[in-house]
């Protein structure tokens, strides 16, 4: 084995003096533009330690020998099947904006249409950031990028549009909020408890990564230290009597469209997971009562095809490894990132101009995805830089796009093609020892939570995407139709653009209004006393760190008090978020 080693490196030598140096010097090059692997870029590389089979620790070659979509495959071709429907089991569309009756009503029309999905929802800005629709600080946002929640008579509304068939024991339900996810868990269990369905039936995903918000997307309301508090809480009594709901949502994506580099979008992911963990375990949890509920919303992405790929590998084992060694784990599901899509482009990747290119550059993301462990999907639809909404044939083409992945071109026939690659296998773990090499980092100044507090991690991102936006100034880095090949014999190619009707703007114009006025009814008719003497408690049981709030939180909700108000209780007694000087 040795003497073939040393001959493969003599070989090596040789090709390189012969062939590629002779190559490189006859067209002015100071070094080769590609890169040729052997097996001395794998030395010592085991197989089964390192890759294993689909299913099977470490999990980099993924979570399964195949999933649960490309068993149906064939059978979803016959039926003509529609993702965006929604089905048994599954979230239906992405969305909210308005008043809870509109996004209600919007519920039953799909529902009518067949598009049967449980509640999948975005929530206005105002409702993120733990204020109500007639705050100050609300006005001109209300409803508007999600549906505004001041109450639980609010979160009641939208559920209207599920009973019976759809009952809440029978449909998931998605919410896409952090700094005040514990008053909507509450809420979710509120409603649970007032139609007789036990609480352990509830079935769903809250995002609450709170930690992301101060890194990357900025909807946070109390300081990092408080917040984890917080998401102890909700991860305590998840367990405890709602076991069946996802904890979280970590988002690795938020981070990487934020501007971090391949390698700080993983090391900065695996480390808030870390901390996450660490709460759980600090309310007294044991790893595998837990783990397997913590979710993963995305890694990537960019149009490094090969580089996403070998992200997705390294990411599936480094917590795999992390969380049997670190944290003990023995279940198998707690060592596995769970996450909805795995190699992406990213809605950064996509350009304003010359739109239409973005479906190429989707379908590049879709083949990276199929190839390293999910449904070659080409995400986004190319609209996706024009504006909030995606147009009717945009989605047609995303959706065919993705259909000639899997049924024609059958990349997902084959799980992890690039195991045992010289290439790929080499590429993984230089990734990975790159993301090690930040977290160690991280894990020196105490953790995600002090990396925040020091404001290393948020200006870390900041910082690379100034460089990155200056590699493309600079024509360092290219972008097609946008810093090269723009002269004047390219064409701009357009295609019809007609938008799904999705809300009636005139509503919208008086969304916030409408909102005012139920919110002033329902100050005015609820017990006042009830509500105060809510509020009081949970204001005293917030000023002792061992107690859980979110039975507290459940008592505001049912006697009425709403998000802000039970905000600005935590608000006093936690203090508010600064902003982090990057």
């Amino acid at each position: 084995m040795e003497n073939d080693r040393k001959k493969l490196k003599e070989a090596a030598d040789n090709w390189r003096k012969t062939v590629l140096d002779p190559r490189v010097e006859r067209f002015g090059l100071k070094e080769s533009p590609t890169r040729f692997y052997t097996p001395l870029d794998v030395e010592d590389h085991s197989f089964l330690e390192k890759v294993g089979f689909p299913g099977e620790y470490p999990f980099t070659a993924g979570n399964n020998p195949f999933d649960f979509w490309r068993a149906y495959a064939n059978e979803a071709a016959r039926v003509d099947y529609r993702p965006e429907w929604g089905g048994a089991g599954q979230v239906g569309k992405y969305g909210g904006f308005g008043t809870s009756e509109d996004y209600r009503d919007y519920l039953l029309r799909m529902h009518s249409m067949g598009r049967k999905g449980g509640p999948n929802i975005a929530f206005d800005l105002v409702t993120q950031c733990g204020y109500d629709s007639d705050s100050p600080y609300a006005e001109g946002e209300v409803g508007r990028v999600g549906v505004a929640i001041d109450s639980f008579r609010d979160f009641q509304v939208i559920y209207e549009a599920y009973t019976g068939d759809l009952e809440i024991d029978k449909v998931p339900s998605n919410f896409t909020i952090n700094a005040p996810a514990a008053v909507i868990i509450a809420m979710y269990a509120c409603l649970a408890k007032k139609r007789g369905i036990p609480l352990e039936k509830l079935r769903g995903t809250p995002q609450n990564d709170i930690l992301k918000e101060f890194i990357a997307r900025g909807t946070y309301i109390f300081p990092p230290q408080p917040s984890m508090r917080l998401f102890r809480d909700t991860c305590v009594f998840c367990t405890e009597h709602m076991p069946m709901l996802n904890i979280n949502s970590i988002g690795g994506y938020h981070i990487r469209e934020a501007g971090a580099t391949r390698v700080q979008d993983l090391a900065f992911s695996l480390a808030n997971g870390i901390a996450y963990v660490e709460a759980g375990l600090e309310g007294g949890l044991d790893i595998d009562d837990f783990a397997p509920k913590i979710t993963f919303n995305a890694f990537g992405g960019s149009m490094e095809f090969y580089h996403e790929i070998a992200l997705q590998r390294a990411a599936r084992r480094m917590w795999a490894r992390m969380m049997r060694e670190r944290f003990g784990a023995k279940n198998p599901r707690s060592m596995m990132i769970r996450q909805p899509i795995t190699a992406h482009i990213g809605c950064s990747s996509t350009t304003l101009q010359r739109p239409l290119n973005n479906l190429a550059r989707a379908v590049v993301g879709g083949m990276a995805a199929g190839m390293s462990g999910s449904i070659p999907g080409a995400y986004p639809p190319f609209d996706e830089p024009l504006g909030l909404g995606h147009s009717m044939e945009a989605v047609q083409l995303q959706l065919d796009a993705s259909r000639i992945m899997i049924y024609e071109a059958k990349v997902a026939d084959v799980v992890d093609p690039w195991a045992g690659s010289y290439f790929m296998e080499s590429l993984t773990d230089e990734i990975e020892e790159a993301s090690e090499a930040e977290l160690e980092k991280i894990e020196k100044m105490g953790g995600a939570v002090a990396a925040i507090e020091n404001g290393y991690m948020p200006s870390s991102v900041a910082r690379s995407a100034y460089e990155r936006q200056r590699s493309i100034e600079n024509h360092e880095e290219f972008v097609v139709g946008v810093n090269c090949f723009t002269g004047e014999n390219e064409i701009e190619v357009n295609i019809n653009r007609v938008m799904e009707a999705t809300y009636d703007p005139e509503r919208m114009k008086t969304a916030e209004e409408r909102q005012k006025v139920h919110l002033s009814k329902l100050k005015r008719g609820r017990n006042g006393k009830k509500v105060t003497t809510a509020l009081a408690d949970l204001k005293e049981k917030a000023k002792d760190e061992r107690i859980n709030l979110v039975p507290s939180i459940c008592e505001c909700v049912e006697n009425e008090a709403t998000l802000q108000e039970i905000c600005d209780v935590l608000r006093d007694v936690f203090g508010e978020a600064q902003p982090i000087r990057v």
